[in-house]
């Protein structure tokens, strides 16, 4: 069973994993608008990712005895200035994730729940991969810079980033 704080504060979670599956749809809608056909498909794929980590919270919650709460959404932002400052929000976006996980787990050891606990470590491993993601496309679109050339390999080359890190890696 579930308690009710950590039942409000999972049912919040939820709340943010549906508004981060709107925030990557809002952009992959701009994206697409303005020519950028490999970022509009990148965020059309996180978009559904992020609706995929909210049907998981959603399941967990209904299955340890609670009642998963599907609530209003923010609007997402829908016109960036650049493709750059879209990425940037996108970032910023992912820390305030991590921290809300972060926030959670918390909760769960202060409550010791460690059912929930040991379920939320994989949203855990996840921000540390969707950080590293955004960091790195970040440092490549710093790299090019206003060269258009750039871009153009950019957006085609955008849907085979894969970015391996620490928490993603078997052990050996």
């Amino acid at each position: 069973m579930l308690s009710k704080s950590i039942e409000k504060a999972l049912n919040d979670q939820i709340r943010i994993e549906a508004e981060s599956s709107q925030i990557y749809l809002a952009m992959a809608c701009w994206a697409e608008v303005k020519g950028l056909e490999g970022v509009a498909n990148f965020m059309y794929d996180q978009s559904d990712e992020e609706r995929m980590h909210m049907l998981k919270l959603v399941r967990f919650v209904n299955e340890r005895g609670g009642h998963a709460q599907v609530s209003a959404l923010k609007a997402p932002n829908v016109t960036f200035n650049s493709f750059k400052e879209m990425f940037e929000k996108l970032f910023e976006h992912e820390v305030f994730v991590s921290e809300s996980i972060n926030e959670l787990v918390h909760i769960t050891l202060q409550e010791k729940d460690y059912a929930t606990h040991n379920f939320l470590q994989w949203y855990v491993s996840e921000q540390i991969e969707e950080e590293a993601v955004a960091r790195t496309i970040l440092d490549k679109i710093n790299m090019i810079g206003n060269d258009k050339g750039g871009l153009y390999l950019f957006d085609r080359d955008i849907q085979q980033l894969n970015v391996s890190t620490a928490a993603s890696e078997a052990p050996e």
